[in-house]
């Protein structure tokens, strides 16, 4: 599933920041539909591009912590429409209760 879901993920966000404004169809987050752990992926790789250093562990193993330089999330340096997509990201967890 892992594989899968980086697939799906990383064509939408790798190429940041231009894919960023759609990480898949709009709409498709609000609509909450992809699962938690798509939405948590989803999330996370945009922080992850974005050089977070990650705290948890689940993070960590998922993503590691190569190259990052962000210790806080408050310092990211995310663009409006990252920050966005992040809260809409968010809401749909909330929605679900993820």
């Amino acid at each position: 599933m892992r594989s899968l879901i980086n697939h799906a993920v990383a064509g939408a966000l790798l190429m940041a920041p231009l894919s960023l404004s759609a990480p898949a169809r709009a709409g498709d987050i609000q609509g909450d539909a992809y699962s938690c752990a798509e939405l948590w992926v989803m999330r996370n790789q945009i922080y992850k591009n974005a050089g977070y250093c990650f705290k948890t562990a689940k993070a960590i193993k998922y993503f590691g912590n190569a190259g990052c330089r962000f210790d806080d999330e408050d310092d990211v340096p995310l663009s409006k429409n990252q920050r966005r997509i992040i809260s809409d990201i968010e809401k749909s967890q909330i929605r679900q209760g993820c």
